[in-house]
């Protein structure tokens, strides 16, 4: 009896046989547990106490009754009720204005008589960047108001070239210059980053300038600042954050009272006057977010404004 070999049709179909396949895995959860601490800490020292902070902005407190809602009573008392607040808006920009700009010419021009390669180069470079250790510190502060005080340092230096110099710092014509003065001096971390940005630029430009007949300020004009202008921006926007927020030089220089005749009156000194010395706490809190929405402001129109003098060399 003659058999047929079974076709594909009538073949039986084997199915094989599949293990269950595991559960997906997650390789991000290890690393959100590892940064639930920052997340926590974040929630705890930073959020949280802006989103209070906010709320209070909105509330007459004074740290004796509970808040009580008054809307946005603060922040047209800061507008329109408060010349004392204007005034020290008006120190803290012309803080800014001068402190700034003068904080970085200096800052640019010491980096580029260090960025030759000269005998005792590195020293000079750590000697110049000291101040900028210590910082806008309790000490500092003191020092320089000795230094600028009654019969301080100052005065002897001036008295013996013969000139006759007032009080600087009781004076309300020189207090807030003594400030700014005093910012100018720390000087050493821009010129760091400044000497940074110099080492970045290709001596093949310079040499090629030179050959064309360029002088040298065509070559710092030409050359030196258009490769230079991103690190100009970096360091304008963080001293203008960095001076907007200056508190300790104008504390301890006047006191804790701004003066003489409020003439170092910054805006977080007198935010700090309003919260912990006349207990106004909401009102403090509307001086602290006005001052984070004009310092974005301002943040964002150097950004814009980037556009028109900053050159990127990989943009084509």
């Amino acid at each position: 009896m003659a058999t047929t070999a079974p076709t594909a049709a009538t073949r039986p179909v084997r199915t094989a046989s599949r293990a269950p396949a595991p559960a997906r895995r997650r390789p991000g959860r290890a690393g959100y547990l590892f940064l639930l601490p920052w997340f926590a800490g974040l929630a705890l020292f930073t959020v949280g106490p802006m989103a209070f902070s906010l709320y209070l902005s909105f509330t007459d407190y004074s740290l004796l009754q509970a808040p009580q809602w008054v809307g946005l009573a603060n922040y047209r008392k800061i507008f329109s009720d408060d010349p004392r607040y204007l005034h020290s808006v008006w120190v803290t920009v012309r803080y800014v204005l001068v402190g700034v700009p003068l904080k970085l010419a200096l800052a640019l021009g010491v980096a580029l008589l260090l960025n030759r390669r000269r005998h005792g180069t590195g020293l000079y470079r750590a000697a110049f960047y000291v101040p900028s250790l210590l910082g806008t510190s309790v000490a500092v502060a003191l020092a320089w108001r000795m230094m600028f005080g009654d019969s301080g340092v100052a005065q002897r230096l001036l008295a013996a070239v013969g000139v006759h110099a007032p009080d600087f710092v009781h004076n309300p014509t020189w207090a807030l210059w003594t400030l700014v003065l005093l910012a100018i001096w720390q000087f050493g971390a821009p010129m760091v980053i400044f000497l940074a940005g110099l080492k970045q630029i290709p001596a093949d430009l310079y040499d090629a300038a030179a050959v064309d007949g360029a002088s040298r300020w065509r070559r710092f004009v030409h050359v030196t600042v258009p490769m230079l202008s991103p690190v100009i921006f970096f360091n304008l926007v963080l001293e203008t954050i960095h001076s907007f927020q200056a508190f300790t030089p104008a504390y301890i220089v006047s006191g804790g009272t701004g003066g003489p005749a409020d003439a170092t009156l910054f805006y977080t000194l007198y935010l700090y006057i309003k919260g912990f010395n006349d207990f106004a706490f909401g009102y403090a809190s509307a001086m602290a977010w006005v001052l984070l929405a004009v310092v974005g402001i301002v943040t964002a129109l150097l950004f814009r404004l980037s556009r028109l003098w900053v050159f990127y060399a990989d943009e084509g």
